[in-house]
């Protein structure tokens, strides 16, 4: 391995790749993480889906920083959680494998769906749901014999409930309020100018970016904001819609038989009350044999303990090559 300082014994690599950035932890199997790496710049999504590169150009100085502060320096184990990989994956699984064993030397790799590492960070190996929500939402659920998903279709399709989905539902109301049309909202106005600027000039602070979700999602806490401190009507509608949104995608994978669980999990939920109270409800309304319960931890937390499994032959997750594809003796 290019630069790396001398092994320390064979080590775990976890990513949690999402729409809001990357974060990386290096650890070994018997000690868990050993430390913690994070970037705020979303891999890129081109033409060919996931662009490796990209997540390879911000992963390598991480790994290698990692390397140095925990000495764990042959991280034999890797685990990767992507943001769309089910749809926009095919690129990733081509490249990524010989790209970790050529950097790193990585022998057994397990390319996930973000919202596996989010379900397995939540609740572990047992039946349930999990709602992963950040820029983007999804939903998945498993009775351990198979995987179900809802949404996590991006924020042009669906993420319906995100902070993606919020934001934009936000600005929306600002610019309803700023052209005199039903549905406005002037406090979403004012605080849509104080963030953005002129509105006269948003289209063209949004539609180039190739971050307009994560832009989008910036102005989902306002909202909240609006909702909680002004008492705001519009504003506390779209955070309950949001909150029917959210359930209703949980609802859709939950397992209908047993005693599942189901929590939530990701900074979306991290706005409290203004949607945690509607969303409470709804969960109840829809899912009334589920036991709600607290996320035990979170993406990364996933990815770490997924990959502790893989190393030590104790991985038990349901199969399915969109959303869990092993990958051992990976080479170019």
């Amino acid at each position: 391995m290019r630069g790396l300082p001398a092994p320390a014994g064979p080590g775990i690599l976890a990513v949690d790749s999402g729409g809001s950035g990357l974060r990386v932890a290096l650890g070994t199997a018997e000690r868990g993480a050993l430390g913690l790496r994070e970037s705020r710049v979303p891999v890129r999504t081109g033409a060919r889906g996931i662009d490796a590169a990209h997540l390879m150009e911000q992963l390598v100085p991480m790994v290698r920083e990692l390397a140095a502060e925990t000495g764990v320096a042959w991280p034999g184990t890797a685990v990767v959680g992507a943001a769309g990989l089910s749809t926009l994956g095919d690129a990733l699984r081509a490249e990524l494998p010989g790209a970790l064993r050529r950097e790193f030397g990585v022998g057994s790799l397990a390319l996930v769906a973000d919202a596996v590492t989010a379900y397995v960070g939540a609740l572990g190996p047992r039946p349930g749901a999990v709602v992963a929500g950040g820029t983007g939402l999804i939903a998945i659920g498993t009775d351990l014999t198979g995987w179900r998903r809802a949404d996590g279709w991006g924020h042009l399709l669906g993420d319906c409930g995100s902070g993606a989905w919020i934001g934009r539902a936000g600005l929306e109301a600002a610019l309803r309020a700023y052209d005199g049309r039903p549905g406005g909202s002037a406090g979403l106005l004012a605080r849509a100018e104080g963030e953005f600027g002129p509105l006269t000039g948003l289209p063209g602070l949004l539609y180039p970016r190739p971050d307009r979700p994560a832009v989008l999602a910036s102005f989902a806490p306002h909202v909240a904001a609006c909702a909680a401190d002004d008492g705001d009507p519009v504003a506390t509608a779209i955070l309950h819609t949001a909150a029917r949104h959210i359930a209703e995608s949980a609802a859709a994978v939950c397992p209908t038989g047993g005693e599942p669980q189901v929590a939530v999990t990701g900074g979306l939920f991290k706005m409290g009350a203004p949607l945690l109270v509607p969303l409470e409800e709804e969960l109840a309304k829809r899912l009334p044999h589920a036991h709600r319960v607290e996320a035990a931890g979170d993406p990364l937390h996933g990815a770490v303990r997924i990959a502790t499994d893989l190393a030590t032959g104790a991985l038990t997750l349901p199969s399915d090559t969109s959303m869990v594809q092993v990958m051992t003796g990976t080479g170019d």
